[in-house]
């Protein structure tokens, strides 16, 4: 198999074999997945090797739950989560579980296995290592064992004792260690079957063979087996065959080489681009449309105001920008430019030019937003932020200010430098991004954005959108909020069919418990409305409708009062 990808992904072919050898059963197991098999946008390589303990009754059970635990929990962990943290957190969860079944199940009594993991990101392999199961690297014709055996000699015999595995102990210690990725290394996990009957001289002659990765592994199983291998025999292979570009893999680096300059103020041409219109001028930046004099177009250029925050804080930001736009591909969602290694000399951010306008500037412009237009802008906008949420982005400041209308009904969302990305750092507590009006009562209190939060803040947007005014009665979009309930959508725009307040309500209520659970499911809401209930327009509900029965009783009376008056005039 051959991953696939773009420049910033590491490329890799793998192929693996196992026999059960002398023994009654084959307790190895190992695993890997990489390329269509992940989840969209990751570009990580994760492969696995565990071996059951011998004797153990559940050694093959340990052995799978360990591998398969650790492929599939390791690809649900977001991306921006530094892999040894990713990995130690998976691993003390799957100890536990190994731990607790083998002291609690007789069917498994002391089950448990070694493990061994390899994880191929960007330029950088990374090897998780517990027992005496192995990973190897060969590059060039230089072979290297990349772990250490935790066994020790029992006794006076020459059998080995296994020290350290998972479900041994009830706290894991796990290995850690990185190396660098170059073109045509090619790696290996093996366990003790293997490595415990074949020299690393003979284990690096069939690695520097070169055949295909899953010749490779069976000519490896099948020499250990030959040398009289008492054990099972597993071998895993991985020839990297593509291996990402230096300026992709380390933006972060680059960034954090440029220096802070005084916010422009217009005018001035740096790196090419002459500076022109001013676009916005936010609390954090300053963007300016400009002309490209070397590429030739029309960008924009976002630069930081470093007065606001420090200057860590705003590297820490453009890192965030840069990585959102370099994994997310959304039409309703703005890119990012990388601009080729040298020109830039120091920190701003390139987007495109959009052409449109503002949903802010929109509001102020007659006629009021319509139930059609409406429509339009919450459901792309609400797709463009569930293409963050996939990702793990949260926005932080979804705002009218921050959605661009373009020509045609496309929109874009834009100002990605203040999102939350888990495993990145954030903003210190004092800098806590996002604007008052926007912002879930949560995140007032503390919380430093979910996807609730985001889902709030797009409801508050729409509820502007319509009504041109906030819900909760803010003066202006720095005001703290002046009411604890929202405000009525009919009786603002009584024009508005029911279903659409009750959409809206949903999204901008006080308790996130009682929101959407995601943005997916107020984008099918906005969908869906006029076809559940086309004609049905909110208005103030007449006597009757609020009180039938009272309705009823006082027309009653009326006509007894009617009928007396009309005996005693005769």
């Amino acid at each position: 198999m051959v991953t696939v990808g773009r420049d910033v992904t590491v490329q890799a072919s793998v192929g693996f074999a196992s026999k059960t050898g002398p023994r009654k059963q084959n307790e190895d197991f190992a695993g890997a997945v990489f390329g269509p098999e992940l989840p969209a946008p990751r570009r990580d390589i994760v492969a696995a090797i565990a071996d059951g303990i011998g004797g153990a009754r559940g050694g093959r059970v340990a052995a799978e739950t360990a591998v398969r635990g650790f492929l599939d929990g390791f690809c649900d962990l977001p991306e921006t989560m530094e892999v040894q943290r990713a990995a130690a957190k998976i691993v003390t969860a799957l100890n536990a579980w190994i731990y607790s079944q083998g002291r609690i199940s007789a069917d498994v009594a002391g089950m448990g296995c070694t493990f061994t993991a390899l994880v191929l990101r960007g330029r950088v392999a990374h090897i998780l290592h517990v027992g005496d199961t192995r990973a190897y690297r060969l590059t060039g014709n230089r072979l290297s064992c990349l772990t250490t055996d935790h066994v020790r000699q029992e006794g006076t015999s020459r059998s080995n004792l296994l020290y350290r595995a998972l479900g041994v102990e009830e706290e894991v210690r796990l290995d850690y260690a990185t190396q660098p990725v170059a073109l045509h290394d090619r790696f290996l996990l093996c366990s003790d079957g293997v490595h415990g009957f074949l020299t690393d001289q003979a284990i690096a002659e069939l690695m520097r063979d070169r055949s295909a990765p899953g010749d490779t592994a069976h000519a490896l199983v099948d020499a250990a087996l030959h040398s009289g291998s008492t054990d099972n025999c597993t071998a895993m292979v991985l020839d990297v065959v593509g291996v990402p570009t230096a300026e992709s893999t380390d933006i972060g680096a680059a960034i954090n080489l440029l220096p802070v300059v005084p916010v422009p103020l217009g005018g001035e041409t740096i790196d090419g681009f002459v500076l022109k219109a001013l676009l916005s001028d936010g609390r954090y930046s300053r963007l300016f449309g400009a002309e490209d004099e070397i590429e030739g177009g029309e960008v924009a250029l976002k630069f930081p105001k470093p007065q606001i925050a420090s200057v860590a804080t705003f590297r820490a930001a453009f890192i965030r920008e840069a990585w959102v736009g370099a994994r997310v591909r959304n039409p309703n969602v703005g890119s990012f430019i990388e601009l080729p290694p040298g020109r830039q000399t120091c920190l701003y951010t390139v987007m495109p030019l959009y052409q449109g306008e503002l949903l802010e500037t929109r509001l102020s412009r007659r006629p009021a937003i319509g139930l059609e237009e409406g429509r339009n802008i919450a459901i792309k906008l609400a797709r463009g932020v569930a293409a963050l949420h996939r990702a793990g982005i949260i926005h932080r400041d979804i705002k009218p200010d921050n959605v661009i209308l373009e020509a045609g009904g496309s929109l874009k969302l834009i100002d990605l430098g203040v999102v939350r990305v888990p495993g990145l750092e954030d903003f210190p507590p004092e800098n806590v991004p996002g604007t008052l009006a926007y912002m879930a009562p949560e995140m007032l209190a503390g919380e430093p954005g979910n996807d609730a939060t985001d889902i709030y803040a797009v409801g508050v947007t729409m509820f502007r959108a319509f009504t041109g005014e906030y819900p909760y009665g803010n003066l202006d979009a720095v005001s703290p909020p002046r009411r604890t309930t929202p405000k009525e959508l009919s009786l603002l725009r009584p024009d508005l069919p029911a279903w659409l307040e009750a959409v809206l309500a949903r999204a901008i209520a006080g308790d996130p418990v009682k929101r959407f659970s995601d943005i997916t499911e107020f984008a099918l809401e906005m969908e869906a409305g006029p076809t559940r209930s086309a004609n049905q327009i909110h208005r103030p509900r007449t006597l009757y409708e609020r009180a039938p029965l009272q309705f009823w009783q006082g027309v009653a009376a009326l006509l007894a009062i009617a009928l007396l008056v009309s005996l005693l005039t005769r």
